[in-house]
């Protein structure tokens, strides 16, 4: 049985359990990897101890990262937070460049917040904005989903590219600035630029009325302390990254910040600082900030879950030899490994919907062959999480969450939704391949 049959295999499994069947992707992870070491020829024993490694490992790199990413983002929109940021910053552009300022807005807060939640968290600000300006709620709309699509796919400390940079044991300021190298023409093109184009879409009915009680003003934070805190773990990030070029001669500094970069340690560092910021000096008690903790790990259980079993089942095509074998047949076709990586999470994507279950399978095959391939991980991660938003449709959640909310048909979300997911992905593959000429 060839290897590439078995690959075929694979993903058509995990796409038959997750889009046909509808079962979890934590179990269909599972199944579809025993399904794997059978088919390459594993002892049965060895598939269960592979698996169990690779979950550990998986889970040991990047789940202290991934739950005080959920954390901070929860606090930041349980203290109001987000809101103060979004308000500063579309008082500051005004109704002339508002669409710019609802770019920045999407981004800053998509940063520390995942895709979901920061779709839910923006919807009050953008229909406020359409019902006081009297502008299309598509055009008003798509520019902050769009720099919040971009930093769901691209930008570390954000959970998703956070997860790969644990995959590929990149480096996280490295992938966030070539990121956002890649993230501005992406932003402009899908967002403002975009959105001219849809100013006719309308919607079918009245817009919901969406309900958004906010705290009153003297219980919300202040804007420095807002923005400082929703984006400490990126200042922390360029702080460091920036010290690392300066300070080259003392060892001893050198090796505290080598200590502070690592992701897991920086967030644990963000996380008690913002506790402070956003939670004790907001007169929040202790038990209070706790359990706004508990309820953003209660968000991302199964996502965890699932980035685990997707780690069981890279560390089989590992142990099994199929990776390098893979690699040398994917040597014999002249494409460009990034293209490649872009390429398996975009037709996964397309199969299955999910861009985090789509950008975990295609690094789950991918970062094995890394030894094997010249690329470099960081640009691997932003060519994955490029492909993995790739043609959004009607088996994606966003891509109803959009229609339901804008009330629009499901042509004009076509136009509109999945066009905008399309240009941020194949601009984010463009991006990543100008970067190479010189990374």
């Amino acid at each position: 049985m060839s290897l590439l049959f078995i690959l075929l295999v694979i993903i058509g499994a995990l796409i038959l359990l997750t889009a046909v069947l509808k079962i979890s992707p934590f179990i269909a992870f599972i199944i579809v990897t025993i399904l794997a070491g059978i088919l390459l020829g594993m002892p049965l024993l060895t598939i269960v101890q592979s698996f169990q490694k690779g979950i550990g490992d998986m889970l040991g790199t990047i789940l202290i990262t991934l739950t005080a990413g959920a954390m901070i983002g929860k606090l930041v929109a349980e203290s109001g937070a987000a809101t103060v940021i979004a308000d500063k910053v579309i008082h500051i552009f005004g109704e002339k460049y508002l669409q710019w300022g609802l770019v920045l807005t999407g981004l800053i807060i998509g940063i520390p917040l995942f895709y979901n939640v920061g779709f839910v968290l923006v919807i009050p600000i953008i229909f406020t904005l359409v019902y006081r300006y009297k502008l299309p709620a598509v055009y008003i709309g798509i520019p902050m989903l769009a720099a919040l699509s971009i930093a769901h796919s691209l930008l570390p400390p954000h959970p998703s590219p956070a997860s790969l940079v644990g995959t590929f044991h990149a480096s996280m300021a490295k992938t966030f600035l070539y990121g956002l190298v890649v993230a501005v023409p992406a932003i402009i093109l899908a967002g403002p630029i975009f959105s001219q184009t849809l100013k006719k879409i309308k919607p079918m009915g009245e817009l919901p009325l969406i309900e958004h009680t906010a705290k009153p003003a003297n219980r919300l934070p202040g804007v420095f302390n807002s923005i400082f805190s929703a984006l400490l773990p990126v200042f922390l990030l360029l702080s460091i990254f920036l010290l690392s070029f300066i300070i080259r001669d003392n060892e001893k500094v050198l090796h505290i910040i080598n200590f502070v970069k690592e992701p897991s340690v920086l967030m644990l560092v963000s996380l008690i600082v913002v506790s402070v910021t956003l939670g004790i000096k907001q007169g929040a008690s202790i038990k209070n900030i706790m359990s706004t903790y508990e309820a953003g790990v209660k968000d991302i259980a199964l996502i965890i879950l699932i980035i685990g079993a997707s780690g069981g089942l890279k560390q089989v095509m590992i142990d099994s030899q199929a990776s390098a074998d893979i690699a040398v047949y994917f040597q014999t076709f002249a494409i460009n490994p990034l293209i490649l990586g872009w390429l398996i999470a975009a037709i996964i994507r397309l199969c299955l919907g999910s861009a985090t279950v789509a950008g975990l399978t295609a690094a789950g095959i991918i970062a094995p062959l890394m030894p094997h391939i010249h690329a470099d991980p960081n640009l691997m991660i932003l060519a994955i999480g490029s492909g993995s938003v790739f043609c959004s449709h009607v088996n994606d959640t966003g891509f109803w969450m959009f229609k339901e909310y804008f009330n629009v048909s499901i042509k004009d979300t076509f136009l509109s939704w999945t066009l905008m997911e399309s240009i941020v992905s194949v601009m984010g593959l463009a991006g990543v391949l100008f970067l190479s000429i010189w990374v």
